[in-house]
């Protein structure tokens, strides 16, 4: 008997961070040392204050369903931090609020693309944005970028990816997976190609804003001629540390947020009570509150970039922000390691996980085969025993 399963399931891939969260926990059930460096989320406890803020959302009975499009005055805290954060004014209702930044994408890449519209993705990206976009019907249109212009696309290389079918452009800063951070001026050459193409929105992802270790975020909405085709994507999971409380959310045109919670109204509604209600103190907070995850994240990015530095064979550039490090590793293409062919990034980060007990992500996922993601947000401890072993397997 054939499995009636759609077309739709069966062409979707599975996201190779969580397929390998999920392989190193099936080797630690049978009783072996993993250090887990795969999954992009902070080591951090949720800072006290916002958990108390939850304690409270549970005794004054937030247990209702919530507006699809999120509490007004959450939405108020969001419009509040947009202008204090990123200079973007917001109205409530070009705010909606989702279960995850995960889900604003998505909802996005529903309400914006039909079949065979192209999406231009900056490569590496986000390893589930081809994968949104292509269940959408969508078409992406991936624009390789290497370690020497730090993993940044140039105007020169949009414009020559964009064509008559060209919808929009995603893409995030800090970024996720190479930590690379677009500087205003850098924004401003992108955007200077996009006023030649009126017709072509852009997803801003800024998920990562507050972990950047250079100068003051830059948001290409403040642009001119950006604010109304840009639609920006934020979240607390990564920067307060709030992965599992699933809240993230947009600002965009009226007529996209009106779209985003039609949509959202038949699929999950709004997003979860207490977690909204812990995320207006999360935004209400001056970002001094969560300074020293930042200010730690900063210091392992350090030791990594010191200790993987001594490994002969991976070639690594500076992250500027976010909590990752994206080293390319093809020097080992075609080499034989214990018995063991590397072929690719794929072989490279299985290799790593059988032989070492460390679990990374290979790049291909992200639409870059040479290189391999490896979270920095775990302890030191971890980092120093992960590139320890690393290095005595290679």
């Amino acid at each position: 008997m054939s499995i009636p399963l759609s077309d739709r399931i069966n062409k979707l891939s599975t996201s190779a961070t969580l397929a390998m969260a999920a392989k190193a926990r099936e080797l630690r059930n049978e009783g072996k040392d993993i250090i887990g460096l795969s999954l992009g989320e902070p080591d951090f406890n949720i800072p006290d204050f916002i958990k108390e803020s939850a304690k409270k959302a549970i005794d004054d009975n937030y247990s209702s369903y919530s507006p699809v499009d999120g509490y007004a005055d959450l939405k108020q805290a969001i419009s509040n931090k947009f202008k204090r954060d990123n200079n973007l004014d917001y109205a409530l209702n070009q705010i909606v609020v989702s279960t995850g930044a995960k889900q604003s994408l998505a909802n996005i890449a529903m309400v914006m693309l039909n079949k065979g519209d192209e999406v231009i993705l900056p490569a590496p990206y986000w390893v589930s944005y081809s994968d949104i976009v292509k269940l959408a019907e969508g078409t992406p249109v991936e624009v390789p970028t290497s370690i020497e212009t730090d993993f940044k696309m140039t105007p020169a290389q949009l414009e020559s990816a964009i064509t008559p079918k060209t919808k929009m452009l995603w893409f995030s800063s800090p970024c996720n997976p190479s930590g690379s951070v677009y500087s205003e001026e850098e924004l401003a050459g992108l955007a200077a190609i996009l006023r030649k193409y009126p017709n072509i929105f852009v997803v801003s992802d800024e998920i990562y804003e507050h972990i950047n270790f250079r100068s003051k975020h830059a948001s290409i909405a403040t642009i001119e001629g950006m604010y109304d085709r840009t639609i920006t994507v934020n979240g607390v999971s990564k920067a307060f540390a709030m992965t599992g409380w699933r809240i993230g959310y947009i600002g965009a045109a009226d007529w996209i947020a009106k779209a985003c919670t039609k949509f959202q109204g038949q699929i999950t509604s709004g997003a979860n009570a207490i977690g909204q209600r812990a995320t207006i103190t999360a935004l209400e907070a001056p970002v001094s509150k969560i300074q020293y995850m930042i200010d730690k994240f900063r210091e392992r990015r350090d030791l990594i970039l010191e200790l993987l530095g001594t490994i002969d064979g991976f070639q690594l550039n500076v992250p500027e922000g976010a909590f990752y490090v994206f080293p390319d590793i093809s020097s080992f293409f075609g080499r034989e390691l214990n018995g063991t062919t590397i072929q690719n990034s794929s072989d490279f980060a299985m290799y790593l996980l059988e032989h070492a007990n460390v679990a990374t992500v290979p790049g291909a996922a992200f639409g870059n085969p040479n290189c391999i993601r490896i979270s920095y947000a775990a302890s030191e401890s971890e980092i120093k025993e992960a590139v320890t072993r690393i290095k005595a397997v290679l």
